[in-house]
């Protein structure tokens, strides 16, 4: 697969990273439903085995679990990927969840994280929401201290606006930006991606299927059978009157796919590496079988024809 240099990092990294959100599983505010940690763990043995290079988590996945998962996976490895995470996002003891970047609660995060995780660094460390916006400078100049103290080996932001970016750049250069693009969410790439590619800053999308939405096999029937625990029921994207444009757009990579041989949703993802401006992209998998996905898309150059018919669905 290929690799490409992480903003100011000395980190190669694949176009394709393995995201943990839906290994967190369910029971908590922004769970996916039931998920069997078996599963997630064997999904992540294949996709490194696949040579996938990076794991993308955060402290708040399954409150915590996702971090152990990821952790019980790369237990005993000797050449382990690099693994991202992030903070911010906090939950009191009925699981309710609030932002914090008061400089005593990310410590306080990071040493949890380090402990879930197993290890004694973590390689990129980002802030998950810039919320509260007034705590966004206290948050990165703590994350800064961490950097000095040996506990994290980069720092990046996710979710964050160009000014935003631009009032922590100026306490100290800014590594990565997790930015949310899809076909369904294409914003990013007016302002906040040319921003990150002038500054040097790497870009690692998520949700580049839409959280499934693009994979070609969601329909409104399984969207409406849907567990209540799972977020996406609440999602505007899956309701109208966003969900008629998405499920047409889902079409669309269906018919591009053939030609290439692959699913809609290696399209969909092949489309947001498409710019050069963009890292990598963050492909949440809940089984090996759904790795294969993941690999297929890493290796696809769309044409520019194909990439012309997709823009035309979102403007």
């Amino acid at each position: 697969m290929k690799k490409k240099k992480l903003g100011n990092t000395d980190f190669e990294i694949t176009s394709i990273g393995l995201g943990a959100w839906a290994m967190g599983g369910n029971n908590w505010q922004f769970g996916w439903g039931k998920q069997d940690d078996n599963q997630s763990i064997k999904a992540i043995h294949k996709a490194l085995d696949s040579g996938i290079n990076w794991i993308d988590t955060a402290a708040v996945y399954g409150l915590g679990h996702a971090e152990e998962v990821v952790a019980k996976a790369l237990k005993g490895m000797n050449e382990k990927p690099y693994v991202f995470t992030k903070c911010e996002l906090r939950w009191d003891d009925k699981g309710q969840i609030y932002g914090c970047m008061k400089k005593e609660s990310i410590k306080e995060e990071c040493e949890a994280s380090l402990k879930r995780l197993q290890v004694e660094i973590i390689d990129l460390y980002q802030i998950h929401w810039p919320n509260p916006d007034n705590e966004i400078e206290e948050g990165w100049e703590t994350l800064q201290e961490l950097k000095m103290e040996g506990k994290i080996r980069y720092a990046g932001v996710s979710n964050f606006s160009v000014s935003q970016m631009e009032r922590i750049a100026r306490i100290a250069p800014i590594s990565s930006l997790q930015p949310p693009y899809s076909l369904s969410q294409p914003e990013a790439e007016k302002e906040i991606i040319p921003y990150c590619e002038k500054n040097n800053i790497g870009v690692i999308v998520y949700s580049p299927m839409m959280s499934g939405l693009l994979s070609g096999k969601m329909t409104r029937e399984r969207i409406s059978s849907l567990p209540d625990d799972d977020w996406r029921k609440r999602s505007p994207e899956f309701n109208e009157p966003k969900l008629t444009k998405n499920l047409l757009i889902a079409e669309k990579l269906k018919d591009i796919g053939k030609k290439y041989g692959v699913e809609a949703g290696a399209i969909a993802i092949a489309w947001t590496l498409r710019l050069s401006g963009v890292t990598g992209a963050i492909v949440g998998a809940r089984s090996p079988e759904q790795v294969d996905l993941l690999i297929s898309a890493g290796n696809i150059t769309l044409e520019k024809s194909d990439i012309d018919e997709l823009n035309k669905m979102i403007n």
